[in-house]
């Protein structure tokens, strides 16, 4: 239940939503738990499913920034000059609202966002160091590195001289200020489908794809509409749903909605009283090639070429539903398989010298990154018959650049799977001894987590539970590599 307190914050939020015209139809704000805190809920069947339209304007974006009387100026500075980019904007945005406090008409909004997060950034000391071995571990010291770079760099001088200059200022400007900022745009950031039409208005010449792209940080451009990644106040108190009920849109012209440029909430056969969810992203777990490995590699430069005529990359997303689909599934459902089977499609058979592996539809890991670790461990006399192949193909005098699809071919017919998959193994062996080394086995962690009690703090036992989590995939897919090299090595013996 919320405290007192927090009832009259949310009070006073509402209203501010309904003054700037945002429109509840079927749904309110409410309090979930100590954990989720507020989220939106159901409060009557809609016919048409819209339960909330917020006005554009009231959006967070890049452009709202540049055009602020205050930060409009030394921002569009930096930006054109390419010095920041807009993420960072909107951050700095919120951070200058955040130090202005009563003074800020965003006040009643940020007072509902939490003071601090969840996220390892956060943590203290000893609760950072439970998570040492893992890819958060590493990322999360990248980052706190960058947003300190970014805050002595840009943040520390800049802020005061826009307070003093707002003359509305409560106290100070300190990292923790940022890094709240930066906090609630990775959290509640969503990509907004905008009219072409709002962002360069009428009369404004709209720029190529290829040159806005850095500054709005694009995920698609089709037709009239820019997707670009901004705050909306009201949507954004949804949480995160695994199977989210809800989707959200813009309506430029106020034929679903009946408010032209708004965005608004679409949930169908939402249950009155139940939450509405909406996605934020689906999270993948990650399993990283160091690129750094090729630095000490007398044919780099080679491979190099190679790659990024394969347009391969060093990095793989492996979420943990591609194991359904491999030798040990979890679930035998055929869907998957299916799906699997579908997304395979490797070129085998260009020289007919390789036959297809007979494992090729159960191997978890996906094509583009079998293609990078053959790359990556090819052996120099395989370095030779992938440019002999290829030569042969084009001509010695290279009298066309051979396509991706072919250079693939050449480093299969080359290569095959067995360095790969060795490679492969031996990152995953590396990885789970370094996620082992200081915390033990996975019966250890979990060990910890029955002796549980109100006395560890909520991060450290998240923390103990992500960390166990890796080790267990970490190992479940080194015991498919480790099985995937062992039939490939058959296959080649035969």
């Amino acid at each position: 239940m919320a405290s007192q307190e927090e009832e009259i914050k949310l009070q006073l939020f509402l209203l501010w939503l309904q003054v700037n015209g945002v429109e509840f139809r079927g749904c309110n704000i409410k309090y979930c738990d100590s954990s989720k805190g507020f989220g939106l809920f159901s409060t009557t069947n809609v016919s048409d499913g819209v339960f909330l339209v917020v006005p554009l304007n009231l959006a967070i974006t890049p452009a709202r920034v540049l055009d602020d009387p205050l930060l409009g100026p030394p921002c569009r500075a930096m930006y054109e000059e390419g010095e920041v980019d807009d993420r960072f904007l909107m951050i700095l945005f919120l951070t200058v609202e955040r130090l202005r406090g009563s003074n800020s008409t965003w006040k009643p909004y940020l007072d509902m966002i939490p003071s601090s997060f969840g996220n390892p950034l956060w943590f203290t000391d000893d609760e950072f160091r439970e998570l040492k071995g893992t890819n958060l571990y590493q990322a999360s010291i990248s980052q706190k590195k960058s947003l300190l770079a970014k805050f002595e760099d840009k943040v520390k001088n800049l802020v005061p001289r826009l307070l003093i200059l707002d003359g509305q200022s409560e106290r100070e400007v300190a990292f923790e200020d940022f890094l709240w900022a930066s906090s609630v745009f990775w959290t509640r950031g969503l990509n907004i489908p905008l009219p072409l039409t709002y962002i360069f208005p009428e009369g404004s010449e709209i720029p190529a794809s290829d040159s806005i792209s850095n500054g709005l940080n694009i995920a698609s451009m089709e037709g009239e509409t820019l997707c670009i990644e901004g705050l909306v106040p009201g949507i954004d108190f949804c949480n995160h749903g695994i199977k989210p009920a809800a989707t959200w849109e813009v309506d430029s012209t106020g034929t679903t909605s009946g408010v032209p440029l708004s965005m608004f909430l679409l949930s169908v056969n939402s249950e009155i009283g139940k939450e509405i969810t909406i996605s934020y992203g689906n999270k993948g777990n990650e399993v990283h090639y160091p690129a750094g490995a090729l630095q000490n590699d007398p044919f780099a430069d080679s491979k190099t070429q190679l790659l990024q005529a394969q347009k391969a990359e060093l990095r793989c997303l492996l979420p943990k539903s591609l194991l359904d689909q491999g030798f040990f599934p979890c679930s035998s459902s055929e869907s998957n398989i299916q799906e699997c089977d579908k997304n395979k499609g490797p070129n085998y058979s260009w020289s007919g010298q390789r036959k297809t592996p007979s494992y090729v539809n159960q191997l978890v890991f996906p094509e583009d990154f079998m293609t990078s670790l053959r790359t990556v461990a090819m052996q120099e006399n395989e370095l030779f018959n992938v440019q002999s192949l290829l030569e042969e193909l084009v001509g010695s005098e290279g009298e066309r650049v051979p396509s991706e699809a072919e250079v693939r071919a050449a480093v299969w017919e080359a290569c095959g799977d067995s360095g790969a998959l060795q490679l492969l193994a031996d990152l995953l062996n590396t990885k789970l001894m370094d996620l082992e080394e200081g915390s033990g086995t996975e019966e250890s962690d979990s060990k910890l987590l029955e002796k549980t009690d109100e006395m560890m703090r909520r991060n450290r036992w998240a923390s103990i539970v992500y960390r166990r989590g890796q080790k267990q995939l970490t190992r479940l897919f080194l015991r498919e590599a480790e099985h995937a090299l062992q039939l490939c090595l058959m296959e080649e013996e035969c």
